[in-house]
């Protein structure tokens, strides 16, 4: 699709996005899995599920700007993925691990959180104020995700400093 106009810009946004979520679908079981801390492990399990949550809601966005739901591949989300594929291939003990999958899995929320806000902000200037409410709730959620890591973080590196 050629980006012609700051709609279309949008649309191409959202697509990237909508790719980056069904990444994450794939890539926060494995780090579930890998994780040692139960609280992490349940983290990444909540997010996953908040994570399908957010599909659901992109592809309101599409059926707002009457788009069918396609997805352009998410290079960033792709080598953010890697990075934390590599964390759970390392060999290293439990708690450095889980210290490792927290500084990957904040990494992704960074990412996210820059992309539902620049989103958030065109619907804005657009006038989807619909629009705008729905990317709003998913950029709300992204940021307490992130702080929730923050908190689990705080335990987390302290035990992993002990080992």
């Amino acid at each position: 699709m050629a980006i012609r106009t700051f709609e279309d810009l949008l649309v191409d946004e959202i697509k990237d996005l909508y790719d980056a979520e069904h990444q994450l679908t794939k890539a926060l079981p494995k780090m579930a899995k890998a994780a040692t801390s139960p609280d992490l492990k349940s983290a990444f399990e909540s997010h996953l599920h908040q994570t399908e949550g957010h599909i659901k809601r992109l592809e309101q966005v599409f059926a707002g700007l009457g788009k069918k739901p396609t997805r352009k591949t998410c290079v960033a989300m792709k080598g953010l993925v890697e990075e934390g594929s590599e964390v759970i291939e390392e060999d290293m003990g439990a708690e450095v691990k889980d210290a490792a999958l927290i500084g990957a899995a904040q990494r992704v929320e960074h990412y996210e959180i820059a992309g539902y806000g620049t989103v958030r902000t065109f619907a804005h200037l657009l006038g989807h104020n619909d629009l705008e409410t729905l990317l709003q709730s998913t950029l709300n959620e992204e940021a307490a995700t992130d702080e929730k890591l923050t908190g689990l973080a705080g335990r987390i590196n302290v035990k992993a400093m002990q080992q």
